[in-house]
């Protein structure tokens, strides 16, 4: 810990010292138009978070298709731990990425590699630790995450094998984030693609052509997965900003504690959305079997909608992710001009798409729904229903994230961990256990939009303040 501090210290003393930046001269982060940076990172960032969502819809699309509801609700039960991945991949990738463009951004380039080098040896050690415990508790953990009965042998039959995937997973997504601080978010985005391409084909081939279920639904994900995180182990080895050797991937608490610190934002705020997640599953059960719809059907559909929502999700993650080695380096260099410019750049592209996601999930829910498999009326009017009230304040969605990511990239992870909260915990949770007392299974779906402008509110307070103060 005593180390850990002493190099805290460091970081805090080279970002607050005056006199000229030690940028490095050139350095196209520093140099080239901000407008231009971000559409050449955040691109390829929003195609890697879309594949990524696609991942799960595909399964969904195709499990919808073959089982129905069942197993609609059995891919929503095993979806925490997707979540926990993400965390991680999160939690030692972003955080890396940020800790390497700041030491870049001050002309650290050697203390940068190391920053690389431990995070890669964290994303695959993370990964199989979760197998491990995956595999040992698969059965809890699935009544844990909220299966009824008649849905527990899909769920488990799906995660026993996707489970094997996981440290390629977590490598996947959060060396994509070490391969975009290279300044190579192409071929970041090519490692997701390339995975979710090869899932796609062979989710049909397996599930329909093997007459495989669920087990051709898993297979097909973790071939995918295996593949893109091949590819990820490969770049590194090619590392553009320098030659990563054995040293580099020796873990060390002052690298490896100051990239988790940075990272801890966007890791709370997945464990956030699984805990609630967890909770939501739980009272979609409980609440849903004392009404007219049953346990499955609320599962069946909050499951669909989260995935939706988490598509046009994509896109806002994807401009914070461009966003963020350029507000991170910038900030390193005290280029505080710049700061600004791409966080307002990147709050407006995010706005604008939550606006269009919006007007979508008002006017198509039924048609949106019906594309994960045929169902009951009750199940479609349901459906609708929830699309309506939970994702009524879709469109300022993007200022939480946003706000957090960038307080992550300039070196605030307190604030930007605390604002990552706001949304699940400090406000989602309890209301989806205090409203559905009074309002019922409605309670649930009125709790979303609320959550949403209280979390909005603060994260806008927050930066505007951050930004009136920068560089005075």
């Amino acid at each position: 810990m005593k180390q850990l501090e002493q190099t805290k210290t460091e970081h805090a003393n080279a970002a607050a010292a005056g006199g000229k930046s030690q940028m490095q001269p050139g350095n196209p982060l520093g140099t080239v138009p901000v407008g231009k940076l971000l559409r050449k990172f955040a691109i390829p960032s929003i195609v890697a978070m879309l594949v990524s969502a696609l991942y799960n819809i595909v399964d969904q699309i195709f499990i919808g298709q073959s089982i129905g509801e069942l197993g609609n609700a059995a891919t929503n039960v095993a979806f925490p731990l997707t979540t926990i991945c993400t965390a991680l991949a999160l939690l030692f990738g972003m955080g890396a990425a940020s800790a390497f463009n700041l030491a870049m951004g001050r002309g650290e380039k050697e203390k940068a590699l190391y920053y690389i080098g431990n995070a890669a040896v964290l994303l695959l050690g993370g990964g199989l630790i979760l197998c491990l415990i995956t595999q040992i508790f698969l059965n809890p953990l699935m009544l844990f995450f909220g299966s009824p009965d008649n849905v527990l042998g899909y769920a488990k039959e799906y995660v026993r094998i996707t489970s094997f995937g996981f440290p390629f997973l977590i490598l996947a997504n959060g060396g994509a984030h070490l391969v975009r601080a290279d300044g190579s978010p192409r071929y970041s985005m090519m490692c997701n693609l390339t995975g979710a391409i090869i899932n796609t084909i062979l989710d049909p081939l397996f599930i329909f052509g093997f007459h495989m279920g669920m087990t051709g639904a898993a297979l097909a994900t973790i071939i995918g997965q295996i593949v893109s995180g091949i590819m990820v182990l490969y770049y590194l080895r090619h590392y553009k900003a320098g030659r990563l050797t054995r040293k580099h991937f020796q873990l060390q608490l002052q690298f490896a504690g100051y990239s988790m610190g940075l990272g801890l934002a966007q890791f709370f705020n997945q464990i956030a959305m699984m805990i609630v997640q967890i909770v939501m599953n739980n009272s979609l059960k409980y609440y849903g079997s004392r009404s007219i719809y049953g346990e499955a059907i609320p599962l069946a559909c909050a499951g669909i909608i989260n995935k939706v929502s988490f598509v046009f999700f994509a896109f806002c993650i994807g401009i914070a992710q461009g966003m963020q080695p350029i507000a991170s380096f910038n900030y390193g260099a005290k280029q505080y001009d710049r700061v600004k410019k791409v966080i307002r750049l990147s709050m407006t592209a995010g706005t604008t798409i939550c606006v269009v996601a919006f007007a979508m999930f008002q006017l198509f829910p039924r048609q949106i729904i019906s594309l994960f498999g045929k169902g009951s009326e009750l199940y479609l009017a349901f459906a609708e229903r929830y699309f309506h009230i939970y994702l009524f304040f879709t469109f300022i969605n993007n200022v939480q994230p946003m706000s957090s990511t960038f307080f992550t990239s300039i070196g605030k992870p307190a604030k930007g961990t605390f604002l990552a909260l706001t949304r699940q915990i400090i406000f989602l949770l309890p209301l989806i256990v205090i409203f559905p007392i009074f309002m019922g299974i409605d309670g649930i779906m009125y709790a979303g939009p609320i959550a949403d402008f209280l979390a909005a509110a603060i994260s806008a307070c927050f930066l505007l303040w951050e930004l009136k103060k920068m560089g005075a």
